[in-house]
């Protein structure tokens, strides 16, 4: 089993930053893959970026070159640092895990965190 617990979403205006955490627990090694996605009112989810058991990472082009996803050295932490952000970045931010655990493979999602951008 995977744990995931999101924080720091918050009120942030237009063309500030914002850092999401994401706090994994459980079988946490036998994670390969973890990822944000991001739901807004109306609208399907959306991949918003992946980091790989080997660090490599992947964004949408939406975001690409603003949002940068990274893990603790622990790897027990997911990170997603957004800059520049922009109205249409206002949406609920979830944590994704892909984990190889027993038999098969798992997928885990955190709660989300809300992110509201607005002047």
């Amino acid at each position: 089993q995977v744990q995931l617990v999101e924080s720091g979403g918050g009120l942030v205006q237009p063309g500030g930053s914002l850092r999401l955490s994401c706090a994994a627990s459980g079988s946490i090694f036998s994670i390969y893959a973890m990822n944000w996605y991001r739901q807004a009112p109306g609208k399907e989810r959306e991949l918003v970026a992946t980091i790989t058991s080997g660090d490599s990472t992947n964004y949408a082009d939406s975001v690409k070159g603003r949002f940068t996803v990274s893990r603790s050295n622990a790897r027990n932490t997911l990170f997603l640092e957004m800059n520049s952000l922009k109205p249409e970045d206002m949406a609920v931010y979830y944590c994704n895990a892909h984990a190889a655990i027993g038999r098969g493979v798992d997928e885990y999602w955190g709660q989300g965190t809300q992110v509201t951008v607005s002047s």
